[in-house]
């Protein structure tokens, strides 16, 4: 089942009065990420070429994420799957697995240079627009040869509203839109601990941990929407339990595909 916008901005609006954000400033985002990625926007299909039915393997940065990569390669299943980071899991990904991941999808809050190298190595990078990266988006984005630009709320040229929140779970849904045979989670823990790839520099925590169940219930939402359309895992080592993904081990991998 394809989800569309309509389904989306119920969500947003949910997501604007919890957090107070202010959606004139998103759309600015958007418009300006827009405007920076004029003749170096990567097409979507490059996106859908990459993950089109295939198994995908979505790391999130929580603090399970180190472990997971580890059982993966020990596993030697990382190469059996098209794998998506989110952000700050980039550093992680380059440093344990020794190689780059095939997307990364990231509001730039994490090492940008580490992002900056995947793309070199190979990675494709989704860069996402709020109202609160602004100045990031300004600085990095000319560092890019080439990027997909992503927005939560309306599209513009360059600019692609896949759904999704966070990072981790922007991931999951920009897999499920580009219709991956199978989703597995990793790293994605929802729990009260924030993990060291994950960004530090918070305002408080609380926000934080609400951003995060708010995460968690999307992934929710999507996995009752799809229907079964899409199989959904969660090999995360330490994580809570997601509704609609069946819980997993790290020598399940190999069986899934």
């Amino acid at each position: 089942m394809k989800l569309e916008l309509n389904d989306w901005r119920p969500w947003y609006r949910r997501i604007i009065e919890t957090f107070g954000y202010d959606q004139a400033k998103d759309q600015y985002a958007a418009d300006l990420l827009s405007t920076l990625l004029t003749g170096k926007a990567a097409d979507v299909s490059l996106l859908k070429k990459r993950v089109e039915n295939r198994p995908a393997l979505v790391f999130g940065a929580g603090p399970s994420l180190e472990e997971n990569l580890k059982q993966v390669l020990q596993e030697g299943a990382l190469q059996e799957f098209v794998t998506l980071v989110a952000d700050g899991a980039t550093t992680a990904f380059l440093h344990v697995s020794k190689a780059a991941p095939d997307v990364i999808v990231t509001d730039l809050d994490g090492i940008v240079s580490d992002i900056v190298s995947a793309q070199k190595q190979g990675s494709v990078v989704v860069i996402h627009a709020h109202g609160d990266n602004i100045e990031q988006l300004k600085r990095y984005v000319p560092d890019f040869s080439s990027a997909i630009g992503s927005t939560q709320v309306e599209p513009r040229p360059n600019v692609h509203n896949f759904l999704g929140f966070t990072d981790g779970d922007r991931a999951v849904f920009l897999a499920a839109a580009m219709d991956a045979k199978l989703i597995v989670l990793a790293g994605m823990d929802f729990g009260s601990t924030v993990g060291k790839y994950s960004k530090q520099q918070v305002k408080s925590l609380a926000v934080k941990r609400e951003k995060l169940r708010i995460s968690k219930e999307l992934l929710e939402w999507l996995a009752q929407r799809l229907q079964g359309s899409i199989g959904l895992c969660n090999m995360t080592a330490n994580g809570e339990k997601i509704k609609g993904f069946r819980n997993i081990h790290p020598e399940d991998l190999k069986e899934l595909v």
